[in-house]
């Protein structure tokens, strides 16, 4: 074998060092921390995916949907992660089978952390997921890709003052050539483990009539589903007529979805 073949081979071999991190393929037991790795389509996330995975290809379907499921596994900081790739989707209001399936993995399966992937070229497109991410969950990072392509149209981020505006670790990276990958693992362990406390920014400026609908709301809810995780969240979504939530709630459901063991157990269900 020649001594290219032999980088090659050992590039895509599952199990492959790149600093601090192990890629794992799917072997994905017995895991600490589960990772949701969300995004706009077209911003570069499987190749995130399979920079810190190894895979190239291991899908199936979400259960009781055609909608493609990708998991994948690594391990960093001796910290065992799984990572579960969620459908491309543009928002988490759930008007498509995409939308929903992502929407209801952040709201109820729990992940330790969320990373959101967003195009450097199209920030202002990608912006609306990922203050919805945050109404969702204290724990996210952003992971700025196709930093190359921005830099060629001439375009700058600052991601330091992003990422203070949004209260969560912006990552500049371009995934194709593993660069900021590192960076972009420190962040999410340290997400993970506590060392970054994340402080995400809300949407404010309801109204006093609206503020008090939803405080209302959100005491009903507590009382019908004490452990029920993001109750403002899904107060909103109630109070705009989500008929998706509002059917899981009058069916009992919604009972049932946010009942379901923590992520790193169920993460380990077939």
């Amino acid at each position: 074998m020649s001594q290219t073949s032999t980088a090659h081979a050992c590039e895509t071999c599952p199990i492959h060092h790149a600093g601090n991190l192990i890629r794992m393929g799917i072997k994905i037991d017995n895991c600490d921390f589960v990772i949701a790795l969300a995004g706009n389509p077209n911003t570069g996330k499987s190749t995130v995916f399979n920079a810190l995975t190894g895979l190239r290809q291991h899908t199936g379907n979400w259960p009781g949907k055609t909608v493609t499921r990708a998991e994948g596994g690594f391990i960093y900081n001796k910290h065992r992660y799984k990572i579960v790739d969620l459908p491309g989707t543009y928002s988490l209001l759930s008007t498509s089978n995409d939308e929903e399936i992502a929407r209801d993995f952040l709201l109820f399966g729990r992940p330790d952390v969320t990373v959101v992937v967003a195009d450097a070229t199209r920030l202002e497109r990608n912006l609306n997921l990922i203050l919805q991410v945050l109404e969702i969950t204290d724990r996210a990072v952003v992971c700025l890709n196709l930093m190359d392509e921005a830099r060629r149209h001439g375009l700058q981020v600052d991601e330091r003052r992003l990422s203070k505006e949004l209260g969560v670790p912006v990552i500049p990276t371009v995934a194709r050539r593993n660069q900021g990958i590192d960076e972009l693992l420190r962040a999410i362990d340290e997400v993970a483990t506590g060392s970054y406390r994340c402080r995400p920014r809300r949407i404010q400026g309801e109204s006093p009539a609206l503020r008090k609908a939803l405080n209302l709301l959100v005491r009903k809810l507590r009382a019908l589903h004490p452990e029920l995780p993001n109750a403002r969240w899904v107060a909103l979504r109630l109070l705009e007529g989500d008929q998706r939530i509002i059917d899981a709630l009058r069916s009992g459901e919604l009972g049932e979805l946010h009942g379901e063991q923590p992520a790193a157990s169920v993460a380990s269900v077939g």
